[in-house]
């Protein structure tokens, strides 16, 4: 046999011995999928589209009340176009309302400063939904809970609804792509994407990133728990207990399967951290420093273990809603970067053995910032426990490219803290990054959870 062709064959041998549930099920074609026009809008220096699209057919009549998937796609598209690189940002919302009748400001905001596409895809997931044998409507986490459940007891891998979240994702941008290069949407071309989504929509945003190579850039917020066991493990350990804002996933008893091979199981089809080596991409993660959905350390169980190029940013003073936040412009910022190919900034950082943090750049930033936070009574830095505790210092240099933060160790309680870098990169909107976030002392108050490995039949 010819040796490129044995090469070929290994590869693609490889490459399906890898294959998940996920890449499975996005892969399939499904006679549901359709979009149509309903809605034209218009702005200063932009057009924008809503369709109407069914991405998909999912489950039975007997297990769900409502099987097929609809969501709003928007278009924005300017007048000015420069690229055939597009934005799609993942939402939510609820089904069964009217089309859009305008659209969120960030999205013409975007389009027109940068000269490209942006699109939104709604109703990720499609909720509420009303599971068999149940009396009450399920949305958001609580939704996701319970397709979980369902994996777990049946191994039916079909069940989590990362499946089709992840699957309504791919066929937004079939949709953005095909109506876009129609006479209708102006014959314009689109080739890649930049996929953005906060929380759930930011998992999201991963897993389409992982099976769609048209995922030119990545950009997750609110969603600080790849690797998920041991970042819900360090969070319990800090608490004592898990958080509130987890409650959906309490009630259905997930923690409960940790350490076990079904939660595996499910972690390998749809945990973003399973897929990390196709995350070749460029990646800016935005995170929470008070989200109380995570713990802010949670990224020194993910972010050195992906490969590429990456960045992160923790926000101050403010919870998972990142409301009241600068967050789009540092979007924008990153999305115009990636469209017009700048150079990016080049930095990295080291947790110090004397409690400090030490970062090295190459590229000069405008501003650098020392931000920090204590708690005297608990080792939480939730918005909704301490409240806007967050402030800064100016950060000089230590030596040319060379930044040291350190904070002094709390007599009682601990504090948090990290590096905020501030690049100019000659858009209209700075980047800003950061060093993960850093508590002092590092000590941990409470034992790790009592491990009781649930069965099949619980």
């Amino acid at each position: 046999m010819n040796r490129s062709w044995l090469i070929l064959l290994t590869a693609a041998a490889a490459l399906a011995a890898n294959r998940t549930a996920l890449d499975e099920y996005v892969a399939q074609p499904d006679a549901s999928f359709k979009y149509s026009l309903v809605r034209t809008l218009s702005g200063k220096g932009w057009t924008g589209y809503v369709l109407d699209m069914t991405s998909q057919s999912w489950r039975s009549p007997a297990e769900v009340d409502r099987t097929l998937w609809q969501h709003w796609v928007i278009i924005v598209k300017p007048d000015k176009l420069t690229t055939g690189t597009a934005l799609l940002l993942i939402g939510g919302g609820n089904n069964g309302g009217k089309p859009p009748e305008k659209v969120d400001q960030s999205l013409p905001l975007i389009a027109t400063a940068v000269g490209s596409v942006v699109a939104a895809v709604q109703q990720i997931p499609n909720q509420p939904l009303l599971f068999a044998g149940e009396t009450q409507p399920r949305r958001e986490d609580s939704l996701i809970a319970y397709t979980w459940d369902k994996f777990l007891r049946t191994g039916d891998a079909r069940w989590p609804a990362r499946l089709p979240m992840t699957k309504a994702v791919v066929r937004a941008m079939d949709a953005v792509t095909a109506f876009c290069a129609s006479s209708e949407g102006g014959g314009v071309k689109i080739e890649r994407f930049v996929v953005s989504g906060g929380s759930k929509r930011g998992w999201t945003a991963w897993t389409t990133a992982a099976v769609d190579r048209r995922v030119a850039a990545l950009a997750p917020a609110v969603i600080d728990v790849l690797n998920m066991e041991k970042c819900m493990i360090h969070q319990y350990r800090s608490y004592g207990f898990w958080a509130p804002a987890l409650n959906d996933y309490v009630q259905m008893r997930i923690m409960e399967w940790f350490g076990t091979p079904q939660l595996r199981a499910l972690l390998k089809i749809e945990e973003p951290f399973s897929y990390r080596d196709r995350f070749t991409m460029p990646k800016y993660i935005v995170n929470s420093a008070g989200d109380q959905f995570f713990f802010p350390e949670s990224s020194r169980f993910y972010f050195d273990q992906l490969p590429g190029e990456k960045y992160l940013r923790y926000i101050p003073n403010t919870d998972h809603s990142l409301k009241n936040s600068d967050v789009y412009f540092s979007l924008a910022a990153f999305y115009e970067a990636i469209v017009r190919n700048r150079p990016r900034p080049r930095l990295s950082w080291s947790f110090q053995r004397d409690g400090s943090i030490r970062v090295r750049t190459l590229d000069r930033p405008s501003e650098v910032k020392l931000w920090q936070a204590s708690n005297p009574k608990a080792r939480d830095f939730r918005f909704e426990s301490i409240g806007a505790a967050w402030q800064s210092s100016p950060l000089k240099e230590a030596a040319p490219g060379v930044f040291t933060a350190r904070v002094v160790r709390p007599a009682e309680g601990w504090t948090a803290f990290f590096v905020e870098l501030t690049y100019p990169l000659g858009g209209p909107f700075p980047l800003k990054v950061t060093t993960p976030v850093r508590v002092v002392p590092e000590r941990l108050p409470f034992p790790a959870p009592r491990s009781s490995p649930r069965s099949r039949s619980d």
